[in-house]
């Protein structure tokens, strides 16, 4: 009476541990084809090796010819105020390189010039800190991908910016800027009593859409000649995108003191729409029409 069940649940067993095994066989050898992918390096000698070493399968394997690109990178070195700021040339093997500029930034710095300096974090779009001058355009280099095209990539920092190092734009200026918008919620009210959240409809959370995704990285107020000629006073389109998210915010009490306090020459007429700040968004978001939009609010009160 009782065979039957341990026969079967033995079948079950041996079934089961002969899945684990075929997996982990599966899994190890992709790892380790992993590894000596992530291990493979520029050198000639090192790629002849490599292409008469079989790989686990038992097949060559295959090396692509390099595939060099030159990258023009502005260098200036405060600990030398003497030198001028140049255009230093780097050659990248495209082939061993991912496909973003950022990439090719950190391939340099870790393979041929560990005094390159920039700024990097997240590598996806978010942080905003890679931000700088490719080819004429602001944008992000973890998001802009490299020209394959024959001529070279010149990179610069953000314009019109005081520079720290390289490709390190002092950002101390914008940062206060934003500060005096007070980007945060403000009520007028305390809370009641059990109220522990500010609610809004799904329609006033619309309207918040285009405007929370910025992330500050500076791209649109360091393209736009109003902020070139006038940044001690004008705000620029970063900030006052941020200024009119906190004043379409329907939890927010203080729309009009906020539009009260931009009732100047400066902080927000400057702006003559020009819309570089649109175009150069890394983010396509549209600093222009939140500006329209300011002005618009503050014609009518």
């Amino acid at each position: 009476m009782w065979a039957m069940p341990v026969v079967m649940s033995w079948l079950t067993l041996s079934r089961v541990f002969s899945l684990t095994k075929t997996r982990s066989v599966k899994i190890n050898i992709n790892a380790a084809s992993l590894c000596i992918a992530r291990s493979l390096k520029t050198s000639s000698s090192h790629q002849a090796e490599l292409q008469n070493t079989p790989s686990l399968t038992g097949e060559p394997i295959q090396i692509k010819e390099s595939k060099f690109k030159t990258f023009s990178i502005y260098r200036w070195n405060p600990d030398k105020p003497t030198e001028k700021p140049k255009l230093q040339q780097y050659k990248v093997d495209l082939n061993a390189c991912g496909p973003m500029v950022l990439d090719a930034l950190i391939k340099i710095k870790n393979e041929q010039d560990a005094t390159l300096t920039f700024r990097r974090s997240c590598r996806e779009g978010i942080c905003g800190s890679c931000a700088m001058n490719i080819n004429g355009v602001n944008t992000l280099a973890c998001l802009c991908r490299i020209d394959v095209s024959g001529s070279d990539t010149k990179i610069y920092p953000l314009p019109h910016m005081y520079v720290v190092k390289d490709l390190v734009p002092d950002l101390t200026h914008f940062y206060k800027q934003y500060k005096s918008i007070e980007p945060y919620l403000k009520k007028k009210s305390p809370p009641k009593e059990g109220d522990r959240e500010n609610l809004q409809t799904i329609a006033d959370r619309k309207k918040l859409d285009g405007l929370y995704e910025c992330i500050l990285c500076a791209c649109c107020s360091t393209s736009c000649p109003s902020y070139w000629w006038n940044a001690d006073e004008y705000l620029g389109p970063a900030v006052l995108l941020q200024a009119y998210r906190w004043m379409v915010d329907s939890r927010d009490d203080y729309g009009h003191e906020r539009r009260e306090a931009l009732q100047n020459p400066f902080s927000v007429y400057r702006c003559h729409t020009i819309m570089n700040c649109t175009r150069t968004c890394p983010k396509g978001l549209n600093p222009g029409r939140a500006i329209a939009m300011i002005k618009r609010d503050m014609a009518l009160e």
